[in-house]
């Protein structure tokens, strides 16, 4: 059970604590409710290199770090494809450096050419490095696209591609940073040694007077139900033949996530898990092999992804998977079977409750996602899941018609030992 207390400011924004005195740290984790999906289409990156731009230091402290560093304090952010999170962890005593740290670049975030150049070198790096120069780094560029034809889903976090960060013009900039880096756009989570009324006095006196933004509709394209088999094959300089089938899943919200969650442990989760102990262990295709979903609040993905060990062809490896899926769908798993991924789930959710960045951070999703105190819920929701319930999603879900097939083709010899 994660306790908290919760106010709003006058300005709109969310704010939660949770007081925990066994501590002597504190974190500030503030969530922006943009991502990827929120990008223009021909402005693709841009919630991402806002990430980078956060750092480059506000009108009044040019060295964001600086100060941090000088109070024990450490720093971190991630960008996702639905929202924007950054947070502080630091001696609670010091937790004031980090509302002032926070709030000003809220308010006054630098927007110089300078800053906008350098960190558009860093992404422009990152995207060639993890994207485009690394093993297998491109897959989600070409996934992404196979699986979405209408939502903004359809590109990754990193964007589309490397010119739309090239051409990124300040004006542009400041227009993005002034439509979602706003108080009534974020949640802010005040976590560890800290007293809600001390933490209420702080977010007033630093955060009161930033001006509330203007608010806006999100108005996404829906993706349609996919009703066609859609395959792609690509080769690269890989070291091994790598497969994906992507299916379309309902997102974060809708009631049967929590069984389709269930469904990938029961597929990939440890050693002992369908995919591992047949086709890796006892059948030995695969050299490796996962199930899983992207966790998105609008339409997901489920991905089966697997590696074929050499000598095994990518369509007796295709073969062998549907095989595994078309048991979960034809047979009610065991209910052992099933007790055990809902025992690890369990086990990972009270673990999570140790963590006190952990815990800043899921009260701020959850608080998006609609309630905070849902977080206090999730466990049940998990342990209330059926093998009827498993059954019924895998029909739904693993359909030749609902399946986007990507198979990533390994090159040769010598162009792997080169890229290598």
């Amino acid at each position: 059970m994660v306790n908290f207390n919760r106010f709003t400011l006058d300005n709109g924004l969310r704010v939660l604590v949770h007081e925990d005195s066994t501590t002597p740290m504190a974190v500030l984790n503030i969530l922006y409710d943009v991502g990827a999906r929120d990008e223009d289409p021909e402005q693709t990156g841009f919630a991402h290199l806002f990430e980078h731009l956060m750092f480059g230091g506000s009108i009044n402290i040019p060295n964001y770090d600086g100060p941090l560093q000088r109070v024990g304090g450490e720093n971190n952010a991630f960008t996702s494809n639905d929202i924007t999170n950054y947070y502080i962890t630091l001696p609670s005593a010091n937790i004031e450096t980090a509302f002032w740290l926070e709030s000003d670049r809220m308010l006054s975030l630098a927007f110089s050419k300078k800053s906008l150049e350098v960190q558009r070198n860093v992404v422009i790096e990152e995207f060639k490095q993890r994207y485009l120069n690394q093993p297998y780094g491109d897959v989600w560029l070409k996934l992404r696209p196979l699986v979405y034809k209408q939502h903004p889903y359809r590109w990754a976090t990193i964007g589309k591609t490397i010119k739309h960060i090239e051409d990124a013009r300040i004006e542009d900039v400041k227009a993005f940073f002034k439509k979602h880096y706003n108080p009534q756009n974020a949640i802010m989570v005040v976590g560890g040694d800290v007293k809600t009324e001390d933490v209420k006095a702080l977010a007033e006196k630093w955060f009161g007077a930033i001006p509330a933004g203007e608010k806006y509709t999100r108005e996404l394209p829906v993706e349609p139900e996919q009703h066609e088999e859609r395959r792609e094959i690509t080769t690269g300089k890989v070291p091994l033949n790598d497969l994906y089938i992507a299916f379309q899943m309902q997102g974060r919200l809708d009631e049967s996530f929590h069984t389709v969650d269930l469904m990938s442990d029961i597929l990939s989760r440890g050693n002992s898990s369908r995919l591992y102990k047949t086709l890796v262990k006892d059948k030995q295709l695969f050299s490796e092999i996962h199930a899983y979903n992207t966790e998105a609040l609008d339409k997901g993905m489920f991905v089966v992804q697997g590696k074929p060990v050499a000598g095994v062809s990518t369509e007796d490896a295709e073969a062998a998977i549907w095989e595994q899926l078309e048991l979960l769908k034809n047979e009610e798993v065991f209910a052992d079977e099933l007790t055990k991924v809902k025992n690890k789930t369990e086990s990972t959710m009270a673990f999570s409750e140790m963590s006190l960045l952990d815990k800043a951070m899921n009260l701020a999703f959850y608080e998006l996602m609609g309630d905070a105190d849902n977080l206090n819920h999730e466990t049940l929701k998990y342990l209330a899941v059926t093998p009827a319930a498993i059954k019924e999603q895998a029909n739904k879900l693993f359909r030749k018609d609902n399946s986007s097939t990507l198979v990533y083709l390994a090159g040769k010899t010598e162009e792997v030992t080169e890229a290598v």
